[in-house]
């Protein structure tokens, strides 16, 4: 059986583009090819065991290994600092870093006999303060291959940290780990694919050094006479000896990029997660919980003062959960950010229980965050994530695993314990992250929408498993979400916000039957339209006229609210008590539950919705583009002052 061969599109390139393209294949394949071709094989174990190339080649390696390490101990901050710290003067930083690369090796070499030489400006201090000279020694030639090497492994490296996104490191830092051990425990195994290439390339860089080591070290043999230097020695009176070294460093070079693959930054965006749907598995409904989440008798209030673009003023007793809902852009997530401390948008002021916190660092503040993505830190299977609080905290490794694993089966997924995010679906991973946040025993709880990867089932199942907890939780709990029922089950309280401000704080019922946001009306599924009072009613922004039966003092800023089922849809215009009577157009009509939602525009008034049985529908023959006329009575409005 024969496969069909697949083609991509524009299979056939242009030959402007492709004889250049070979020629410059041909330019660089040439002079390689030259070495295999020139090669004497018979005698290439002679030439390779020669005593002077050993020498060359040990002393090769000591040097190379020498500069690695001295690249790795100076390289790795420096590319933490140019990745994640603003600076002035960073952009000629990262040129001095660049230069060596770019600068010719020889020149490179002078630069370091006037910086560190007999002359130069340290050399003399070096020499009479440790009795230290540079020049003509191994640690010169080290230098020399770490001046002209480091750069790789540093720009290398910034490329990783950048592809990182810092939520890991912020959620690790919200988890009780000062900055240092973030550092050590989350952004290097991260980037280690970064650093592993950096590393590699570093090193072949400094084993193939030449002209800075030949103009600042010399050329002893056995001093600083590295296998380059061997090379251009033998090639002047033994050039098939030099052939035969040159292959050697040729098939080290290639070593290297071939084990590199192309991964030549190593960013966290090279690595492959496999694919898997967010379902919930059979028989992994959560525990009830057997331990409290806190210890007895601790808790904490919040008292916070936020400024900046999210303004407003928050209070709340201990075991308050506020849902905190509002349009995209509202200032939900930037609230949350002020609360950890951890964006200069916003500033909170806040007090959790007795103590004063606005002036601690994120990893003391006791304020565990799960962001909207989890935030698993890949290298770490779920039960290593989940008993991170705990762990940096000072807890036991055999005591936080126990509890961790505790609190993974309280959510339905402790027989995954030992698998790594990737092997885990999203909604499995949206509740390892809400685990691994209420392990850290937090005195203030924030959730950016924790449940909107899982699917409705596991949704209810973790949504009841999440408010028996929040029951006992002797702090402040936070939750954004955009999901009413969430909203309504699980807070005390609801906050609106919108631009940065608090439009409502108040009861779920409460803000359920008078909402004072038309974004919050319709996530509740209400037609909401913003107008301003008259006497009859409501004078609408988007046009148009809506009677009430209770309107507020004329000129009062309002927002009239009509639930989807109070609106009556006709084929006819309707004869008589319907105050609100409009023309419209079906524009869409779609399922909710065993009823149907009609979407209905109009150029008269605001596009609304009604909600009908598939019957009704049928009768009337609706379908888009259908005319029809809608119609309220004023007594089905309600006017909520703004």
């Amino acid at each position: 059986m024969t496969r069909a061969r697949v083609r991509t599109s524009g299979a056939r390139p242009p030959l402007t583009l492709a004889l250049p393209a070979l020629a410059a294949v041909a330019f660089l394949a040439l002079p390689l090819l030259g070495i295999l071709v020139r090669t004497e094989w018979g005698e290439l174990a002679d030439h390779l065991s020669a005593p002077g190339t050993v020498q060359a080649l040990k002393l090769s390696l000591l040097v190379s290994f020498w500069a690695l390490g001295l690249s790795l101990l100076l390289g790795v901050p420096l590319a933490w600092l140019l990745a994640r710290v603003p600076f002035p003067g960073k952009a000629f930083v990262r040129s001095l870093v660049l230069l060596p690369m770019v600068l010719p090796p020889t020149v490179g070499g002078v630069a370091l006999l006037l910086a560190f030489g007999r002359r130069g400006l340290l050399g003399p201090w070096l020499r009479d303060t440790f009795g230290i000279t540079l020049p003509f020694h191994t640690s010169g030639a080290v230098l020399a291959a770490t001046f002209v090497a480091m750069p790789f492994l540093v720009i290398s490296l910034e490329g990783a940290l950048g592809g990182l996104r810092p939520r890991y490191e912020e959620t690790a830092a919200s988890l009780g780990a000062s900055p240092v051990r973030v550092f050590f425990t989350v952004t290097l195994p991260m980037v280690a694919p970064g650093v592993l290439a950096g590393a590699a390339l570093t090193w072949a860089r400094a084993l193939g050094e030449f002209g800075a080591t030949i103009t600042f070290a010399g050329n002893l043999p056995g001093t600083t006479q590295t296998l380059p230097l061997q090379v251009y020695l033998l090639l002047q009176d033994e050039p098939e000896a030099a052939t035969s070294v040159s292959l050697l460093l040729l098939a080290i070079a290639m070593g290297v990029l071939i084990a590199l693959r192309g991964r030549w930054t190593g960013t966290p965006a090279d690595r492959r997660v496999r694919g898997i749907t967010a379902t919930a598995e059979p028989g992994t409904e959560p525990r009830a919980p057997t331990r409290p989440p806190l210890p007895s008798g601790e808790r904490w209030g919040l008292h916070a003062e936020v400024t900046g673009y999210t303004r407003l003023t928050l209070d709340a007793d201990p075991g308050t959960t506020i849902a905190v809902v509002g349009p995209n852009g509202a200032g939900k997530t930037t609230l949350l950010r002020a609360l950890l401390g951890l964006t200069p948008r916003a500033h909170a002021d806040l007090r959790l229980g007795d103590e004063d916190v606005t002036t601690l660092p994120p990893h003391r503040r006791r304020v565990a965050w799960v962001p909207q993505d989890g935030a698993l830190f890949p290298h770490m299977t779920a039960l290593a994530n989940t008993a991170y609080g705990l762990r940096v905290q000072g807890v036991a490794r055999a005591e936080a695993r126990r509890e961790a694993q505790g609190w993974l089966d309280r959510l339905g997924v402790g027989h995954l314990a030992h698998r790594r995010p990737s092997q885990l679906s999203g909604g499995q991973a949206g509740r390892v992250a809400l685990a691994r946040a209420l392990a850290a025993r937090p005195r203030l709880l924030v959730l950016d929408e924790p449940l909107a990867a899982l699917d409705q089932t596991t949704r209810a199942q973790v949504r009841h498993t999440l408010r028996t907890h929040l029951a006992g939780f002797g702090g402040v709990c936070l939750i954004v979400t955009h999901d009413p029922v969430e909203a309504v089950s699980l807070a005390d309280r609801v906050l609106v916000l919108d631009e940065g401000r608090a439009l409502q704080d108040a009861a779920p019922a409460e803000v359920t039957r008078h909402p004072r946001s038309p974004w919050v009306a319709r996530m509740l599924g209400r037609n909401a339209w913003p107008g301003t009072a008259t006497a009859e009613g409501l004078t609408l922004d988007a046009g148009g006229l809506l009677v009430a039966a209770d309107p507020p003092p004329p000129g009062t800023r309002a927002l009239a609210v009509v639930a989807p089922e109070a609106v009556s849809v006709h084929r006819e215009k309707p004869a008589g008590s319907p105050r609100n009577v409009w023309p419209g157009t079906v524009r869409e009509i779609t399922g909710s539950g065993s009823r149907l939602r009609v979407l209905i525009t109009s150029g008269r008034t605001p596009d609304l919705v009604a909600e009908i049985t598939p019957q009704a529908a049928a009768e009337l023959g609706l379908a888009d583009g259908v005319t029809v006329w809608t119609s309220v009575k004023a007594t089905e409005t309600t006017v909520v002052p703004l």
